[in-house]
């Protein structure tokens, strides 16, 4: 019975981590979609005094949600890492360039969501599109695992 009730929490633990993971990951690109696809072409139909206070707004309300979910990304991510050992070296590769571009992510929606940031339409597409490929190297990386 408590083999059996450590197999169970064991599981439970990795698929908190895994939920904790992939939700993170949503919060970060997603809300970097939506600004860069959505937000902000939105606002840029407002006058300009409108647009800026509109864009300084919904930048400061993000920003909390990055910063969890940024915490979330590397603390689910250390655990993934220290858990399953054993990978190719072709996994270690692709995953140290996932790692410089969650890094590239992490830096470039820190500055697009600080206050009076001019070039916030700029930054928030690059990191959403390094967010996709990280995505799309993460699905890889889960397939030869």
């Amino acid at each position: 019975m408590t083999r059996l009730y450590t197999l169970a929490m064991a599981e439970l633990l990795n698929l908190s981590m895994r939920w904790l993971h992939l939700s993170s990951m949503a919060t970060l690109v997603g809300g970097l979609l939506y600004a860069r696809l959505a937000a902000l072409p939105a606002a840029g139909t407002m006058d300009a005094g409108l647009e800026g206070r509109l864009g300084e707004r919904e930048a400061a309300l993000y920003r909390p949600w990055l910063l969890a979910a940024m915490t979330g990304l590397v603390f689910s991510g250390l655990y993934n890492v220290v858990s399953t050992p054993g990978h190719t070296q072709r996994y270690h590769v692709l995953l140290g360039i996932k790692l410089l571009l969650a890094a590239h992510v992490f830096a470039t929606a820190l500055v697009a969501s600080r206050p009076g940031n001019t070039r916030r339409a700029r930054l928030m597409g690059g990191a959403a599109l390094s967010g996709l490929l990280i995505v799309l190297i993460s699905a890889y990386l889960r397939r030869i695992f």
